[in-house]
């Protein structure tokens, strides 16, 4: 009888203990830094900014976002800002193939994307190649037998070296024996100003920076970075329909937090990603820029990217490029 009055004085005093709670669930309570590798107005500065929109419009998040600008030496130093934030979790960054290629050629990138805390693969990109309306070339073909025949003579623009338009220009120099130059510029602006004023010859861009110039009849596309056709440039063919068969480097945007971020902290932006992804916004902003909404969660992203890397590696080496790692 001892026993069990004992047993039930001992659960009885069990219930009265309150059970410890569960990991407490984050939310954001000053305002969230998204840090960006280019200066405002450059590709992933309008992506944050469209995500910074969008999350306002439908009232996600319940504190505001702002972009922090932090441009130079391509991702360098918006990786190293980005890293000096450990385990801040009011603090992510907007990430495209430059965060991966960098650390593979610079000795001084040293904070690799695969350091920091996955968040999500937002959406893929194609791209276009592009040359004023008048140009004398008609034809993919047309520019690769005049750079063949005067080499070096020929400019492309483009912005940093290690981005995706200046690893398809040298993966096409490989391919097809053609050889012409690339000419960095600061902004995606000065770039197609460059080439619309005739200092330079071709641009590889994305569809949205291109399409009111092709629509006005300023630009012609003389092929497609993508697997298939865009509909909206039907006309133009792909890389591989135009008979150069390499691989079309997908320009892949999304969004990682420094390293070491709490899980709990990770998994509210990574939820918070993917209530974007679901707005009629975020749909709109795909299709007006032409982009895949290839949405991929944290766990999956980690391993995008640690595979991409391996690729970009590839590439890399294929171009002739020299990998420091």
């Amino acid at each position: 009888m001892l026993k069990f009055t004992l047993l039930g004085s001992a659960l009885a005093l069990l219930l009265q203990v309150p059970l410890a709670p569960a990991m407490a669930e984050f939310k954001p309570t000053r305002p969230i830094e998204i840090v960006v590798h280019g200066g405002p107005g450059s590709g992933n500065d309008l992506f944050a900014r469209s995500i910074i929109a969008i999350v306002e419009q439908e009232k996600l998040a319940p504190v505001r976002m702002q972009v922090a600008n932090k441009p130079g030496g391509g991702s360098t130093t918006a990786s190293a800002y980005l890293a000096s934030k450990k385990g801040d979790p009011h603090t992510i960054g907007v990430f495209t193939n430059i965060w991966l290629t960098d650390p593979l050629l610079q000795e001084e990138a040293n904070n690799p994307l695969t350091s920091m805390t996955p968040i999500a693969r937002m959406l893929v990109e194609p791209a276009l190649l592009v040359v004023k309306a008048d140009s004398p070339y008609k034809s993919l073909q047309d520019l690769i037998n005049a750079a063949k025949e005067k080499p070096g003579q020929i400019k492309q623009s483009g912005g940093s070296i290690t981005a995706r338009e200046n690893i398809i220009r040298q993966l096409i120099a490989g391919a097809t024996g053609a050889r012409w130059s690339f000419i960095s510029f600061p902004s995606g602006g000065e770039r197609l100003a460059a080439l619309l004023g005739g200092h330079v010859d071709l641009m590889i861009l994305e569809p949205g920076e291109a399409n009111e110039q092709i629509r006005s009849g300023k630009l012609r596309v003389l092929a497609q970075v993508a697997e298939t056709r865009l509909e909206t440039f039907k006309d133009a063919p792909t890389l591989r329909e135009a008979g150069v068969s390499i691989p079309n480097v997908p320009q892949t945007r999304g969004i990682v937090a420094p390293p070491a971020v709490s899980e709990d902290s990770a998994k509210y932006y990574e939820d918070l990603m993917a209530r974007v992804v679901k707005t009629e916004a975020w749909k709109k902003y795909l299709e007006t820029n032409f982009f895949d909404g290839s949405f991929a969660n944290s766990k999956d992203t980690r391993e995008f990217l640690v595979s991409y890397q391996d690729d970009i590696r590839g590439y890399l080496k294929e171009s002739g490029a020299k990998v420091v790692r």
